[in-house]
C-alpha cells in the first residue's frame, strides 16, 4: 500500500488515504503509520470497513490491546470491542453520552491506555463532532514561574473524581474489584517515546492533588484546564462514514458533542491500547 498521509492542522491530527486495514499491512507501511501517530498525536484513517473482529487484528500493528474497565457496553461477540452509543441511558431515564465533557481514557488505571481507537459505524447527519486538544503545546505555552510551580506535583486519579460534573456508568461490584481504587500520576508527564512534556489532566478522574489544600488544588486544575482548552490548541473532528480515528491518550484531551438529533444513531467500535506508567 501506498499510504497519503496530510496534516489536518498546524500542530494536531493527519488524515491517511489509501490504506485498508482489513487486509495485512507490509512493514515499512505499518512504520509509517507508527510514525506519523507520534508525530500528529490522531489519526484519521478513512474509508475503513471492518467488522469488530477485524478491527481488533487490525489494530494490533500499533500495540497490544487494554482491557476497558467497564464490560457493559463490550461486544457479546468480540469482548475486546466496546461500543459507543447515545441509545443507552441513566437508571434515571437520562440519556447517556458517552465521551462527553473533556478526558483522557481510563487515567484511573496504574498503566493507562496509550491510546484509543473509534470506528464509525453509524453517525447522526450532522454533529457528535470529536474535539482533541495538544496538551504538549498548551504545556509548551505556560509561563516558566508556572512550569516551576506545577513540576513534581502528582493528581490522585479515581474512577469518578467527586469535582467531576460528568457522571459516569456505575460499575458493578464485580468490576469494582478489577479497578484501583486510586493511583497517583504526575501533573506534567514526559511521553515515553518522543520525551515531550505535556499537562496531564482529567476533570473527570482527578480527586486531589497530593499535599494541596482543596481550596488551592482545584483552582490551579480548573486555570490549566481553561488554558489547555483554549481554540488554538484543538483540532475538531466531523465524523464520516468508514473513519477510523486514532489518538494519543499521553498527550492529548478529547470530548465527543452530544449536539444532534437522538432520534439518529450515533454508534461506533471503541478499542484501547495499553500503555505505560506515567512518568
Amino acid at each position: 500500500m501506498n499510504p497519503r498521509i496530510s496534516p489536518l492542522t498546524e500542530h494536531t491530527g493527519a488524515e491517511v488515504l489509501g490504506v485498508d486495514l482489513s487486509a495485512p499491512l507490509d512493514v515499512p507501511t505499518c512504520e509509517e503509520l507508527n510514525r506519523a501517530f507520534l508525530e500528529y498525536s490522531v489519526l484519521v484513517i478513512r474509508d475503513q470497513n471492518l467488522s469488530a473482529a477485524k478491527l481488533l487484528s487490525a489494530v494490533q500493528i500499533f500495540g497490544e490491546v487494554f482491557e476497558q474497565h467497564n464490560t457493559r457496553f463490550a461486544l457479546p461477540e468480540c469482548p475486546q470491542i466496546h461500543y459507543l452509543s447515545n441509545q443507552d441511558h441513566y437508571a434515571d431515564g437520562k440519556r447517556y453520552i458517552p465521551g462527553a465533557g473533556y478526558h483522557t481514557d481510563h487515567s484511573n488505571d496504574a498503566m493507562p491506555p496509550k491510546a484509543t481507537i473509534l470506528l464509525a459505524v453509524e453517525l447522526p447527519d450532522t454533529g457528535g463532532d470529536t474535539q482533541f486538544v495538544n496538551m504538549h503545546r498548551a504545556y509548551t505555552d505556560l509561563s516558566d514561574d508556572m512550569k516551576a510551580h506545577i513540576d513534581g506535583l502528582q493528581g490522585m486519579h479515581v474512577y469518578q473524581s467527586k469535582h467531576s460534573t460528568r457522571k459516569l456508568m456505575g460499575l458493578t461490584p464485580e468490576q469494582q474489584k478489577k479497578v484501583p481504587k486510586s493511583v497517583v500520576h504526575p501533573l506534567v508527564r514526559t511521553h515515553p517515546e518522543t520525551g515531550r512534556k505535556s499537562l496531564y489532566l482529567n476533570p473527570i478522574r482527578i480527586e486531589d492533588i497530593i499535599g494541596m489544600p482543596e481550596d488551592e488544588a482545584a483552582p490551579l486544575l480548573a486555570g490549566l484546564l481553561a488554558h489547555s482548552t483554549q481554540e488554538k490548541y484543538q483540532y475538531r473532528h466531523r465524523w464520516r462514514s468508514g473513519d477510523l480515528v486514532m489518538w494519543d491518550n499521553r498527550c492529548l484531551l478529547h470530548k465527543a458533542n452530544g449536539d444532534y438529533a437522538h432520534t439518529q444513531n450515533r454508534y461506533l467500535y471503541r478499542v484501547m491500547l495499553k500503555g505505560t506508567v506515567p512518568h
